[in-house]
Parts: C-alpha cells; sequence; structure tokens
C-alpha cells in the first residue's frame, strides 16, 4: 500500500493535464468554426445582394473578432506546446519516483532506517537549538557556577574544621613521646637531672627567652634554632614553663639533649606560682568555672613581671616559631617606653583593631580606634620596668573579666586581650625580625622567608602535623633531634 500512494497520485496529475489539453483543442476548433461561419455569410450576402455598400463598421466589427481569436489560437497552440514539455518531463519524474518507491518497498528495514533517520534529524535539530539558545546557556551556566560555589564552601568549611581538630588535638607521635619520656622518668628515678642556677635566670647581662607550652618537640625546635643561629650561644636562657604533667618528659628530654655550646634551659611547670589562684586570676577563675575555651599556658604571658621579677626584658618565644638569625640584636632595640616591641600585620583596611574587638559595644567604642593596627604574638621584645609602670596585667584583669560572657572579642584567642592591654604602649619593629602564615599561607615569598629573623608557622597547618605544607616544612625539621632514641619509637615522619 505504501508503494501505491504515490503512483496513484501521479496518474491523477497526468490525466488533468490531458483533460486540459482536450479543453484547449476544443476551444481551437470552435473558433475555426466560427471564422467558416463567418465567411460563409459574408460570401453568401454578396451573392444575393451585390449592390448595396457594405457597412464599414460591421465589417471592422468581424474583422476585429476574427484577429482577437487569432491570437487567442496562437496562444493556445504556444500553452499547449509548453504544457506538452512540462507533462513529458513530469511523467518521467513520477516514473523515476515511482520506480525508487518500488525499490525502498522492497527492503525490509527501510522503515527502521526511515525511523532512525527522523530521530538523528530531531536530535540534531534539538542540539543546534540548544547550542544558539543563550538565555538557556547562561542559566544553566549560572546554575553550574552556583552548585561548584556550594561545593567548595562545603569543602572549605570541613577542611578547616578539619585542620581546627588537627591542630588542638595531640597528635599520636606527640602522645607516645610523652608517654616514652615518662617512662623513662619513673624507671630511672635515680638519674640526676640538671637545672639551671638561680644567679643565671636572673642575670641581668643574659639574653632571656620565655617559651609557654607542653609541646616537647616543638620547644626544642625553638630553642636549638636560637642555639645554632647565636654568636654567643652561651650568653642565651631560656625559661620554659610547662603543665605540671609534661613537667617530668620535658626534664627527660633536655637531660638526653642538653642544650649544646653552654645555653641553658631552665624548666619549670605552671604549679610553681603561687600567685595563680582565682582570687588573684580572672583567668584561673573562669577555667575553674568550666570554660574550656581557655588554657593557662597561653594566658601566662600576661604575667611575665610575676613570674620574673628580677627581670628587666624579656623576649616571648611562641613554640610554633624558627629562628634563623641572631637575636641578640633584639635586644638592642630602644622600645622608647613602651612595653611591647612587636611586628604589625595590617595592610590597607585589612588586620587592624576592628577585625578582633567587638566596637558595638560602647566600653570598646570609646577607648579603641577601630582602625588601629594590629600586631602579632610570635616573637615580642618586653620591657618588664615599662610593664610594671602602665600595669599592664591589671588592664588585662579588668578587661578579661569584662569579657567573661565572651562579647568583646572571642574567647578561644588571647591576640585581643592583647591588643587591648598594650594599647598605645606598643612599637612597631622591622617586619623582617618576624614573618608570619607559614601554617596557612602557601604563598610566602622565598626572598621574604631568607630576610627573615623568625618565622612563624601560625595557623592550622603546623610543621610538627601531617597537614603542615611540604614547602615550609624543611625550614622546621632541620633544627629536629632526629638522632633521639625517642623519635624513633614513635614513628615520627618528619
Amino acid at each position: 500500500m505504501a508503494g501505491g500512494r504515490p503512483t496513484t497520485t501521479m496518474t491523477m496529475s497526468a490525466l488533468g493535464k490531458h483533460k486540459q489539453k482536450q479543453r484547449v483543442l476544443l476551444s481551437l476548433l470552435a473558433t475555426l468554426v466560427f471564422l467558416v461561419a463567418a465567411s460563409f455569410l459574408l460570401s453568401t450576402k454578396t451573392q444575393t445582394q451585390p449592390q448595396p455598400q457594405p457597412q464599414p463598421l460591421r465589417l471592422h466589427l468581424l474583422r476585429r473578432q476574427a484577429s482577437d481569436h487569432a491570437a487567442l489560437v496562437s496562444a493556445y497552440a504556444a500553452y499547449s506546446r509548453r504544457l506538452k514539455v512540462d507533462a513529458s518531463r513530469q511523467v518521467r519524474l513520477f516514473s523515476s519516483l515511482a520506480s525508487s518507491l518500488a525499490d525502498l518497498a522492497s527492503r525490509s528495514d527501510v522503515d527502521k532506517e526511515a525511523k532512525d533517520r527522523v530521530k538523528l534529524a530531531r536530535q540534531l535539530v534539538s542540539e543546534s537549538k540548544e547550542a544558539f539558545d543563550t538565555q538557556l546557556k547562561i542559566h544553566k551556566l549560572r546554575d553550574t557556577i552556583f552548585s561548584v560555589h556550594q561545593h567548595l564552601h562545603r569543602a572549605r568549611k570541613l577542611g578547616d574544621l578539619s585542620s581546627r581538630i588537627a591542630a588542638s588535638s595531640t597528635p599520636k607521635s606527640l602522645h607516645c613521646l610523652a608517654m616514652r619520656l615518662m617512662e623513662h622518668r619513673i624507671s630511672h628515678p635515680q638519674d640526676a637531672f640538671p637545672s639551671t642556677p638561680a644567679s643565671l635566670a636572673s642575670d641581668l647581662s643574659l639574653y632571656h627567652y620565655a617559651i609557654f607550652s607542653d609541646n616537647i618537640i616543638a620547644v626544642s625546635v625553638v630553642v636549638n634554632s636560637v642555639i645554632r643561629n647565636a654568636a654567643h650561644p652561651s650568653r642565651h636562657v631560656f625559661h620554659v614553663v610547662t603543665d605540671p604533667m609534661y613537667l617530668p618528659a620535658m626534664q627527660v628530654w633536655f637531660a638526653k639533649q642538653p642544650p649544646t655550646a653552654g645555653a641553658h634551659v631552665d624548666l619549670h611547670s605552671t604549679a610553681e606560682y603561687s600567685f595563680l589562684d582565682a582570687s588573684y586570676s580572672p583567668v584561673i577563675r573562669q577555667i575553674e568555672t568550666g570554660n574550656q575555651e581557655l588554657s593557662l599556658l597561653h594566658y601566662l604571658r600576661f604575667y611575665l613581671p610575676e613570674i620574673f621579677p628580677k627581670l628587666k626584658r624579656i623576649i616571648l618565644l611562641e613554640d610554633d616559631v624558627v629562628v634563623q638569625k641572631d637575636l641578640a640584636e633584639l635586644w638592642t632595640v630602644d622600645l622608647q617606653g613602651n612595653v611591647n616591641g612587636a611586628v604589625e600585620m595590617c595592610f590597607g583596611g585589612f588586620r587592624r583593631y576592628n577585625r578582633y574587638l567587638n566596637f558595638t559595644n560602647q566600653m570598646v567604642k570609646e577607648r579603641f580606634s577601630p582602625r588601629a593596627c594590629a600586631w602579632a604574638y610570635g616573637v615580642n621584645l618586653f620591657d618588664l620596668q615599662a610593664w610594671r609602670t602602665e600595669q599592664c596585667t591589671e588592664q588585662f584583669h579588668q578587661y578579661q573579666q569584662m569579657n567573661e560572657d565572651g562579647l568583646l572579642w572571642k574567647p578561644d584567642t588571647v591576640l585581643p586581650a592583647g591588643l587591648m592591654a598594650f594599647y598605645t604602649t606598643t612599637k612597631p619593629l622591622e617586619k623582617s625580625w618576624h614573618v608570619m602564615g607559614l601554617g596557612y599561607n602557601p604563598s610566602v615569598s622565598p626572598e621574604e622567608i631568607r630576610k627573615a629573623a623568625v618565622l612563624h608557622f601560625n595557623g592550622n597547618m603546623k610543621p610538627w602535623l601531617d597537614v603542615a605544607m611540604n614547602q615550609y616544612k624543611q625550614l622546621w625539621t632541620k633544627y629536629v633531634d632526629s638522632d633521639m632514641e625517642f623519635l624513633q619509637l614513635c614513628n615520627f615522619g618528619l
């Protein structure tokens, strides 16, 4: 049936053309008959009435009609010839189509092939339309960007959370090291652990450093880096204050690995300072009332004059720094009556007081400028005599009590308290004394690192953690006592 339908249509079209030709021929015959009749009438009238004059008007009309019919006959004849040519061409075309359709009808897979081709054509049309539909493409692109942004934001949050957990937790290797050292201390009670003479601990002609930490290997790296880069190591004294639980482990470490070249390490625990009680320190009081965000070791920096009553100057070093140059020159810096010498970290509108303090609080708004430049802990030179004169510890107590509910600053960091306690009493140091960001910024320039006196691994990617940035890790590991037997037992991946 599918092959017969086009043939029927072709036949009907040919019949219509044939009937049209018949009408043309009939019209031609009628015209000829009319001319013959007109000629006969004229000849008859001439024979019967030879005398009268012919009427000019009548003859003119007859001649005009005859001329028109002759032109019409010529037109019909030309049209008939053209129709004949067209009809013969279409007959040949229809014959070719009929032959092609007959060939297609004999193929069994023509239906499936036709459907596949139609499907492919529709798909191509759809894709072409989509490709040129700009608004649709823009909409899809926006959806994709939004989805990627959401995934990136989620990944960053998870990464930050993981980094915070890693930084705040005690790695298995560090825990193992502390346990091994403690085990040795218990199993060898007869061993003598040297202590620094009191005369050296308060000798004003020496360079004194304060380190507050319970991270044994980090403290050893700080001590080693200072000594190895010092012109006169024997003039450097390190006052290390730690948690009572870690003091025996610290003693074993520095007994096994004593400071070289005549330098001295003075070990103490927080339990030795009787003034640190709830009646004096709001930090102790808040810790005892269950504030888990506070760490006493972190807040000991606000009690330097009480911990070292005989000293006039001291350098505070964080346990995540590495010293690359002799720090003796830092002792010659004139603080010009200020309490604190520190490197500022503001640039443009970033890292100013308004980032760390809540300026919606009326007291903060009245006492501090939101545009004041923030400085950093890491390496700080303190004039303890000026500290006592300015009563900075008392100011810290006042602000710490006001922030008991955490409305002035976030209680999990000590920098805002320092910014408030040492406001207008801090002298900016040259930036090369303290280069920061090695614990979070992968883009610290090699030139800055080369010129830096102290490198600070502030951030969550500490060099002793697995998440440390590899490009900076060697700067820290080269000061590790890797031959220490306890490190090998605890599988430190250094």
